[in-house]
């Protein structure tokens, strides 16, 4: 019987995570919803359960016998035209995770959360203790405020001890889309322009092992944000360039220009129904920066982060075992 269930196992996040637990020697039983990611989690050596996080009967099916669950299932998107998705998955999805594990006497659950969710103002150093700006950047980042926001209050009163996890940006191998997408441009040639901004990344590695020393030392009912490099897009440009050895130019706009091509950009997509990469609430993200302090993370539970230039470097190799640049 499996101890350990683990919602988002197909994912970046919990792909990475279910591989380290089951190299752990972890017993895990997957949440899936399709039989592609059924088939990728049982390669990776999991039981798989049939289920989805909007669906409370087939989360107590799947929750039933463990004792810890990984709760990293998520939708990370924007532009979307129909944004109330993110509320189904992250918010209400969150809740059922949580009710069904209070229900089924886990002893511990793990929340992979966003460091977004803290809602700091720009240029302000956002700490686990920051108070919330009051609005919101984008529908994401109002989903992952109220489903933290949630998950803790619903923990509390069920008596579920629960940890969450904020990571900022994640990247690593396996990661292709969001800021990804602006490393790879940047390496095939491709990115003539980017808008000046700040903000904090994480690899991914660093953050599978935030997760797993949460379960392990992490004091039920907190939340540890994990980010261990705040930078400048033009600062992680020079390091790209330095990490491959490439130096493509750049030009850099000031931020009302994007502003105003979210604004036509997004006008298009919504006019032909079609997805688009770049809307108003993608430029309000761009624009206001991110910056988060993941040393609670290091002090409290251990965390060691891994210096940027060792990951970068990992990851563009992967970039190039893939055939991406």
């Amino acid at each position: 019987m499996p101890d350990v269930l683990l919602t988002g196992g197909s994912g970046f996040i919990g792909g990475a995570l279910l591989r380290r637990l089951v190299a752990e020697g972890r017993s895990v039983r997957a949440l899936v919803r399709s039989d592609q990611a059924a088939a990728a989690v049982a390669a990776a050596g999991a039981e798989t359960a049939r289920g989805d996080v909007t669906d409370p009967p087939s989360l107590a099916r799947a929750v039933a016998g463990c004792s810890v669950v990984y709760h990293a299932a998520g939708l990370n998107a924007t532009c979307l035209r129909d944004p109330a998705r993110l509320d189904r998955v992250n918010v209400a999805g969150t809740r059922n995770v949580v009710a069904a594990s209070a229900a089924a006497g886990v002893t511990r659950l793990v929340y992979t959360s966003s460091a977004a969710a803290i809602g700091s103002g720009s240029g302000v150093v956002g700490f686990e203790s920051t108070p919330h700006r009051g609005w919101y950047l984008s529908r994401y980042e109002r989903s992952k405020h109220l489903a933290e926001v949630a998950a803790l209050s619903d923990a509390a009163r069920l008596g579920l001890p629960l940890v969450a996890v904020g990571p900022s940006s994640v990247q690593g191998p396996g990661r292709t889309a969001g800021t990804a997408r602006l490393f790879i441009a940047y390496l095939r040639g491709d990115l003539r322009f980017a808008v000046p901004a700040t903000f904090s990344l994480v690899s991914i590695d660093d953050t599978v092992t935030a997760h797993l020393l949460a379960e392990r030392a992490g004091v039920a009912g907190e939340r540890y944000l994990v980010s261990g490099w705040t930078t400048t897009t033009r600062d992680a440009v020079a390091a790209l360039a330095a990490v491959c050895e490439v130096d493509h130019r750049v030009r850099y706009l000031p931020g009302w220009m994007i502003s105003a091509a979210a604004g036509v950009v997004g006008a298009f997509g919504a006019v032909t129904r079609r997805h688009v990469v770049l809307c108003r609430e993608v430029a309000r993200t761009l624009r206001h920066g991110h910056v988060f302090d993941g040393s609670r993370a290091e002090r409290e539970l251990g965390l060691h982060y891994t210096p940027p230039e060792v990951w970068l470097a990992e990851t563009v190799e992967w970039y190039r075992g893939q055939g991406l640049v």
